[in-house]
């Protein structure tokens, strides 16, 4: 985890002069008996740094605490409300802007922080500076480009597509025994009022069993590629 975190400099960044940085956007949540509790950091740390070094950009460190409501029930989660990562988003663009990088790329790794769609479309209000970055179409285009075998739906939590990413990224972080962690519920009509328990007893809904380095090595090629679209609308003049 510590090399997905900046060694960067003020010097370093004087020389960069970028005017989009990027903020990886974590969790502190409950992951199953064999992947860390930081693993949507991991994730988000992940892409933000492959985001920041294809195209030079401000790599900032990650937030690794946010809205973990729906896994409150498993040991080890800790949570912060909306509200409160609401403002420190905001609180980080306003720094941002007074020092000269008016664009924000928000690289989000947790499902269940909604409140940083708000934050990026009141941030926008005046002119395109702020994006959320990947959407669903960009999850869509790496999972067909990793070749998952399972869909979004399905792999909600601590299946496939995380799995993947760790593996190639973070492999000594993944205990043993995670092949044996799968579980089906791919359809949860009622999960912001049941949360994560209302689904899964051993806090995986997905297939961790088929993750592989190599998918999340195209994992992450993919997601840099479709990076650059986001990037190009909120760089400016």
């Amino acid at each position: 985890m510590d090399a997905l975190i900046t060694a960067a400099t003020s010097a370093d960044e004087r020389r960069r002069g970028a005017k989009v940085a990027v903020l990886p956007v974590g969790s502190f949540e409950q992951h199953g008996n064999h992947l860390p509790l930081t693993t949507d950091t991991i994730v988000a740390s992940l892409i933000a740094q492959r985001i920041a070094t294809d195209y030079d950009l401000f790599l900032l460190p990650p937030i690794t605490l946010s809205c973990s409501h729906e896994h409150a029930h498993m040991p080890g989660t800790v949570r912060i409300s909306a509200a409160t990562l609401y403002a420190v988003i905001n609180d980080i663009w306003k720094s941002l802007q007074a020092s000269g990088v008016p664009g924000l790329l928000i690289v989000n790794g947790h499902g269940g922080n909604y409140v940083l769609s708000n934050v990026v479309q009141e941030a926008n209000t005046e002119s395109p500076r702020v994006a959320l970055f990947p959407v669903r179409e960009d999850w869509h285009r790496a999972r067909e480009a990793a070749a998952l075998e399972t869909s979004g739906a399905e792999d909600m939590h601590g299946g496939e597509l995380e799995v993947s990413l760790l593996l190639h990224g973070a492999p000594e972080l993944i205990r043993e025994g995670i092949d044996q962690d799968d579980h089906s519920a791919p359809e949860r009509p009622h999960l912001l009022t049941l949360s994560m328990a209302g689904y899964t007893k051993n806090g995986i809904i997905g297939q961790p069993s088929l993750g592989t380095a190599a998918k999340g090595q195209a994992l992450l090629d993919s997601l840099s590629r479709s990076a650059a679209e986001h990037l190009a609308i909120i760089a400016g003049s």
